[in-house]
């Protein structure tokens, strides 16, 4: 048995029914056995299996009482994966579907997300299943403040630094900041996403999306294409979506289907973006109402059906697990040239082989999302320093991020014989910067 095999075995048995973390571990470990068998010192040193484990794990529990006077306790989590180049950095996701091991697989996938960027930044996550639909913004801010009371204890401006995720957006931050500065009595970079009245950063709620278009351009122009004139489906409809689109159709694509939740829309014609903005942004509607606004778009029930519609470029920015193995076959059979992951793992492991043996380009969410990260650490930067930089400062540095990203992955891949193997590619110059610090510091 391999090295990488004996962790994983020992992984899986220490943390049974976390299927999302195996996922997660098993894809990024199986990438590196190259990496590993080029450094004996790695088994020596136990690096893998202090890899796989949090540094810390946080768990706790979050009573709010509700406009009708009801308590309620929702779980909260904090996992705090790997601080070795830098302070703990990732989001907090809101909903329902949140446990243990989403958070967990999330983590372990932020730790090589945010080594790609370049940036001084550690791997970590957080949440819980409290559900922000359906709830007025008094009982948001009654949840956020209660969670925020606990969590306060273990993050800080150098320690950890949370961001936005699913169901976390300017609203909630908002809250769990003014809650961090009220117990803290500091004014400090503890949160990033937050409004620009109070330390934000502009070009942050667009960097997700951006950056997955900016990454996705510089993949097809290493091949001498370009995204103008190609045909684009993406899945979502929040701020990744919104604005992977937005910056697709900047670059001469035209995308033709978005969803949400509950279904899926198409558009021969093109998304009309400001359409979709008006919905889910002002009105905080369904994706459904597009089609009762735009003559000649269609409405479907279910999303799974928007892989079927033929596309040059597939951006799923929705949700883990959302392309499976039968919608990579028909992408592949209708024609796609380049899937890029704009949310976290929304490919399944089979569905990404099949993508890769067709001869698909497949950027990998740690890769191809990592716009998000890497503008809340130019947060960070201008909070450190009181600073604020224009849009155009902003969107410069992560253009340039990105950029460097695929370069990175791509000399990655084809050092260890996997040329246009991204998802090796990623895991590997992600990896190597950890380890390297993660060896210097001794065993911690």
């Amino acid at each position: 048995m391999s090295y990488v095999e004996s962790v994983l075995t020992r992984l899986k048995e220490q943390n049974p029914n976390e299927p999302e973390f195996h996922q997660a571990a098993t894809e990024v470990l199986n990438s590196l056995q190259c990496a590993i068998d080029a450094n004996p010192a790695y088994e020596k040193a136990g690096l893998l299996e202090r890899l796989v484990e949090p540094e810390r794990t946080i768990l706790f529990r979050v009573p709010w009482v509700d406009d009708q006077g009801n308590v309620h306790v929702n779980k909260g989590y904090r996992v705090q994966f790997n601080s070795a180049i830098g302070p703990y950095k990732g989001g907090l996701r809101f909903h329902p579907s949140v446990n243990l091991s989403i958070i967990k697989f999330l983590g372990f996938e932020q730790i090589f997300k945010n080594s790609l960027t370049g940036l001084p930044i550690g791997g970590g996550k957080g949440g819980s299943n409290f559900d922000p639909k359906g709830k007025s913004d008094n009982e948001i801010m009654r949840f956020c403040q209660s969670f925020m009371t606990e969590l306060y204890r273990h993050i800080g401006a150098d320690t950890d630094v949370p961001a936005g995720d699913i169901g976390v957006g300017a609203r909630e931050i908002g809250f769990l900041f003014g809650q961090y500065k009220r117990i803290r009595d500091e004014h400090v970079g503890v949160l990033t996403g937050r409004g620009l009245s109070y330390g934000g950063s502009l070009a942050r709620k667009e960097a997700t999306g951006y950056g997955l278009v900016y990454i996705t351009e510089e993949a097809l122009k290493s091949r001498g294409d370009s995204l103008k004139g190609k045909t684009c489906v993406i899945s979502g409809s929040g701020n990744v979506a919104i604005y992977a689109c937005e910056k697709a159709m900047e670059l001469g694509a035209k995308v033709v289907a978005m969803c949400d939740s509950n279904g899926y829309i198409y558009d021969r014609n093109g998304i009309r973006l400001d359409v979709v903005k008006q919905i889910k942004e002002v009105e905080r509607g369904r994706i459904k109402e597009y089609a009762d606004r735009v003559k000649g778009s269609e409405y479907h029930e279910g999303c799974k059906g928007i892989w079927t519609i033929p596309c040059n470029v597939a951006l799923p920015c929705a949700t883990q697990n959302e392309l499976d193995e039968e919608s990579a076959k028909i992408l592949v059979k209708n024609g796609v040239t380049l899937v890029g992951e704009g949310a976290n793992m929304p490919t399944t492991l089979q569905a990404t082989h099949i993508l890769q043996e067709a001869g698909v380009v497949f950027l990998p969410g740690k890769a191809a999302n990592a716009g998000g990260v890497a503008t809340s650490a130019l947060e960070m930067a201008q909070s450190s320093g009181r600073l604020f930089w224009s849009f155009e400062e902003v969107d410069a540095k992560l253009r340039t991020i990105m950029v460097n990203i695929f370069k990175n992955i791509d000399a990655a891949a084809k050092k260890y014989g996997f040329e246009g193997n991204y998802v090796v590619g990623a895991n590997i110059a992600g990896f190597e910067k950890v380890a390297e610090a993660m060896m210097a510091h001794g065993v911690v």
